[in-house]
């Protein structure tokens, strides 16, 4: 008679799975809004929409961290890569107004490490902490053979919620607003493929003082910035016409996603200083200038589109929330079938 198997001959370990489940709960106890309904474990999640919503509309979005992951492995940092994956998602619904509820994460591995698994988990609550988001469940899928030692992949799925009439979608978008820009951390989540190309090519000394006191690997792997509280704030005070989320396609690609057809964003490259990181890659990689503009979001995070007479006031406030808030330029008639946004 053969041998007895069990799952975890097959290589997927339950008890491991059941640890990370109970490492996890306080840090996700602490992002719980008052509308989640029962406790993390249950087959579903159940979260109820506020009654301060006339006509609630639900606003989804879904991303992951990307080749990122690559250097989080290389380098054996996974406290942060969470954080990067609530604000690709989060960011994104909050250009359309949307206040995030919950977020929901899926974590694949080939053989579950618990310790790291848990920072990474860590991270992701980190990030609904600070987005006012609710971390209400998620999966953790161990799948032998799927993947290389020591990697895992991650995925995002957040919901929020917006009054059907402050829904924004950058129809009222006019020539003569004024274009602000918030600053990113850095590369938050896009261009790594690049990113670690150049690396792998020029070997820097990544340890070495870089800018400030941090060193060039704290510069690359630095987290997403997240923006929903400073702009929620800002959005119960002002009218905010448009918002683009700067991520994969870099500014000039993010921006016309929110534009009506006959308008262009005519940035002035000159009215934010490039950060540090940014000209380190462009000159290490000997980047063309617009291909930086196309694939980094090159010191600019978060786009916001004002009204001119309203723009000065926007920027003060977002400032004295901490944010670093320049002004990019503005909107102006598009000619012909030109590029919808300009950099010069």
């Amino acid at each position: 008679m053969s041998q007895s198997l069990s799952y975890r001959d097959a290589g997927v370990d339950i008890d491991a799975g059941d640890q990370l489940v109970e490492n996890i709960k306080p840090f996700a106890k602490r992002t719980l809004r008052p509308e989640v309904l029962g406790d993390l474990g249950g087959f579903g999640a159940l979260v109820e929409i506020s009654k301060k919503y006339e006509h609630p509309v639900l606003v989804s979005g879904t991303d992951g961290v990307g080749t990122k992951l690559k250097l989080a492995f290389e380098w054996d940092k996974h406290d942060t890569v969470g954080i990067d994956l609530v604000a690709m998602s989060v960011n994104d619904i909050l250009v359309q107004g949307a206040e995030p509820l919950f977020f929901l994460d899926y974590f694949a591995c080939g053989k579950l490490d618990v310790a790291r698994a848990t920072d990474v988990i860590k991270g992701i609550a980190q990030g609904c902490e600070e987005s006012g988001c609710a971390l209400i469940g998620g999966e953790t899928a161990e799948m032998p053979g799927m993947y290389p030692e020591g990697e895992y992949d991650l995925a995002g799925f957040a919901v929020g919620v917006v009054e059907k009439s402050k829904v924004i979608n950058g129809r009222r978008i006019r020539p003569g607003d004024v274009v602000l820009g918030l600053a990113s951390n850095g590369a938050h989540s896009n261009g790594y493929s690049l990113i670690r190309k150049i690396i792998e090519r020029s070997k820097p000394d990544l340890d070495a003082p870089f800018n400030g006191g941090q060193t060039l690997r704290q510069a690359v792997i630095a987290p997403t910035r997240l923006y929903v509280k400073p702009i929620l704030a800002a959005l119960e005070k002002f009218d905010i016409k448009g918002m683009a989320h700067i991520t994969g396609g870099g500014l000039t690609e993010n921006i016309p996603r929110v534009l009506p057809d006959n308008c262009v964003a005519q940035i002035d490259a000159q009215s934010w200083p490039m950060p540090k990181l940014f000209q380190w890659l462009q000159q290490a990689g000997n980047v063309d200038t617009q291909e930086m503009y196309r694939t980094f979001n090159c010191g600019i995070g978060m786009a916001v589109i004002v009204p001119a007479g309203e723009a000065d006031a926007v920027q003060a406030f977002l400032a004295g929330q901490g944010e670093t808030v320049y002004r990019l330029g503005e909107i102006r008639e598009r000619a012909g079938g030109e590029h919808q946004t300009q950099v010069a």
